[in-house]
Order: structure tokens, then C-alpha cells, then sequence
């Protein structure tokens, strides 16, 4: 299992959107980036994640999982473009502010960190078990 940060501003896709839709999920569309696009190219169905809202609050908020491979985006009809289906599966019981991982001093090779832009990108086991303890987990 891989493990994984997906961006969204709230104001367009927020965490209580993704809880929202359920066991079905949402295709995780509209990213136009090269290096985030061959992430999703790089997931398997069971990869876990954590939901990021950026701009309005920067804080991992959730974890969701990946349900479904990735396929072309359906929001383009450009064949460059991909997506994976992904579903919530956890709030975390306290969200984790950019501050408090820029802060920590095991985070500071985190992509968050380093390559901030970037919509979707990877994460290590070690940040993961570092962002879940600072989350509740």
C-alpha cells in the first residue's frame, strides 16, 4: 500500500463534499499537472490518502481511499488528463494545520513542505504515521 496527499480548496471541493457522496465516492478530476497526473497513474485501488483543504484553512482534514484505478478524466476530453475515484474514510479528530507540519522537524522533507503546489503527491509511511499522531490516530 502507498500512501498519498490530495489538495482541494474547500470552496470548491471541500471534505464534507467527499464525505457526502458516500461509498461510491467522487473521481478526483480536474488536475492539469503532469507530475501530480503520473501520481494517479502510480496509485492501486486500496492506497490511502490524506485530504488536504489548501488556500482556506491548509490543513489535512480527512483520510479517503482510492477504490478505483485511474482512467481518463471526464471532465476533458484532452487524453492527457487522468483521475482516480477516491472515498472518505475518516475525519481526522483534530485537523493538521500546514503550520504545525512545517513546524515539525520529521516533516520537513514532506512534499507539503518542499513542493508545496503540487495538487496531488506522494507520502512516505513515516509522514504518514507522523501526521496521523498529530490528527488523534
Amino acid at each position: 500500500m502507498a500512501y498519498w496527499l490530495f489538495k482541494s480548496e474547500p470552496d470548491v471541493w471541500s471534505w464534507e463534499q467527499q464525505v457526502a457522496r458516500g461509498a461510491e465516492g467522487e473521481p478526483w478530476t480536474g488536475v492539469r499537472n503532469y507530475q501530480a497526473r503520473n501520481h494517479m497513474r502510480a496509485m492501486a485501488v486500496g492506497d490511502l490518502g490524506f485530504f488536504y483543504h489548501s488556500n482556506i484553512g491548509k490543513a489535512v482534514v480527512g483520510i479517503v481511499e482510492v477504490i478505483a484505478p485511474v482512467r481518463p478524466d471526464p471532465t476533458t476530453d484532452d487524453p492527457r488528463w487522468d483521475c482516480v475515484t477516491v472515498r472518505a474514510l475518516r475525519p481526522l479528530p483534530r485537523p493538521v494545520s500546514l503550520g504545525q507540519i512545517k513546524a515539525d522537524p520529521r516533516l520537513a522533507q514532506m512534499l507539503l513542505v518542499t513542493h508545496s503546489r503540487l495538487s496531488v503527491q506522494p507520502v512516505t509511511a513515516g509522514e504518514w504515521a507522523v501526521v496521523c499522531a498529530l490528527g488523534g490516530l
